[in-house]
């Protein structure tokens, strides 16, 4: 049974280092969460190294300018590691060929920029589908459209036997009051077809072992005992942090806010129906991050 908290700090003696998901936990997409900043500052004010672990397709940089623009300091963290950074060494060594056909917003464009930490990579082209040797998912056209609109591509794509790369295995998030369509469901939709999806971020190993030689390249090469990955996913963030025997710690005022019924703290008995139902058990739950 999961142990409702009403802080990091009743916990945080317990772990040397924490992978926080951002969408949910310490932002909305808008603004910083202002108690899960001073939450986290405070977690490395006592020697704790802060991990950002997020199923972001852009790369760690990127991701870091923008954290800047919605009002997360940089005093609250110390490095991230991305989905999208995972996704890119794959794609950058030919997991789904040279010529691929891109899903996803002009802003995404850096997901093709060069990595310095490999060597050998190949040419990369981005071609019409119907030149493609796979595909590459960085996200939908549209965040608002249904993603059944893609059937029909996605139809040919099958047929034609195209892999497709997913950069973010996230099914939606929640930009300020708006629920928005990830790359996951995309991908989802494609192995429903009959397609498939290959995935590099939560509940993925791939972005954990990322995580790891982030860490190790800091000189905090931390146990799994005493690393706690914290977020709002339940078919994400809990699962991958299970599966990589990591403690997690559920924040359910995130994208479950209505089925756990959380307002400041979850209804024990809706989380409890929740997690059984998902099959779950976090070891630590909480409204926020705080």
């Amino acid at each position: 049974m999961t142990q409702i908290i009403d802080t990091l700090a009743d916990i945080s003696d317990k772990y040397d280092t924490v992978f926080c998901d951002l969408w949910g936990c310490l932002h909305d997409g808008i603004s910083a969460f202002d108690e899960a900043v001073e939450a986290l500052r405070a977690f490395k004010a006592g020697g704790g190294t802060v991990l950002l672990l997020t199923n972001s397709p852009r790369p760690r940089a990127n991701v870091a300018t923008q954290l800047d623009q919605i009002g997360v300091p940089r005093d609250c963290w110390d490095v991230i590691a991305t989905s999208g950074d995972s996704a890119r060494v794959a794609m950058l060594t030919g997991a789904v060929g040279q010529k691929v056909w891109h899903i996803g917003e002009p802003h995404e464009d850096a997901f093709f920029a060069p990595m310095d930490l490999l060597d050998d990579t190949v040419d990369i082209t981005r071609v019409p589908l119907d030149e493609a040797e796979g595909i590459v998912c960085t996200g939908p056209f549209d965040p608002f459209a249904d993603p059944a609109e893609m059937r029909p591509q996605f139809l040919l794509a099958k047929t034609r036997g195209l892999k497709l790369l997913c950069a973010n295995p996230d099914i939606v998030v929640d930009r300020g009051d708006e629920r928005i369509w990830c790359a996951g469901a995309l991908a989802q939709l494609y192995t429903e077809m009959g397609g498939e999806s290959l995935y590099f971020g939560k509940p993925h190993p791939p972005i954990y072992d990322l995580a790891r030689r982030r860490l190790v390249q800091m000189g905090k090469a931390t146990p799994d005992d005493r690393i706690l990955a914290i977020g709002d996913g339940i078919i994400t963030d809990v699962p991958g942090g299970i599966g990589e025997n990591i403690d997690t710690l559920y924040i359910t005022g995130g994208l479950a806010r209505e089925e756990t019924g959380t307002t400041r703290q979850p209804d024990p008995a809706k989380l409890a129906e929740h997690l059984t139902k998902a099959q779950m058990e976090p070891t630590y739950s909480i409204g926020m991050l705080r």
